[in-house]
């Protein structure tokens, strides 16, 4: 089985995403941490990048939502002065 590039992005960016939830849950980091709205941008970014190929508009409303929440929470972050190390 081939995979085509756009398929394979959106294949990591969801285990981008899955990874950042399992790393919250097992409280590898914490959700108020920087990496978790940051893993969850690039994981939407790339998931939303994969439907170039393969249309899907549930899938690309629900990769915008996401992508607009990780980015008020890395804003928030940065008001609150939460460094990134």
């Amino acid at each position: 089985m081939v995979i085509d590039l756009f398929t394979l992005i959106g294949v990591v960016g969801t285990a981008v995403v899955v990874t950042a939830y399992f790393a919250t849950q097992q409280r590898w980091i914490a959700a108020e941490d920087w990496q978790f709205p940051m893993a969850n941008l690039v994981g939407s970014i790339m998931m939303l990048i994969s439907l170039i190929t393969a249309w899907n508009l549930p899938a690309a409303l629900i990769d915008c939502f996401w992508i607009a929440i990780s980015l008020y929470g890395l804003v928030r972050n940065a008001n609150a002065g939460t460094e990134i190390r």
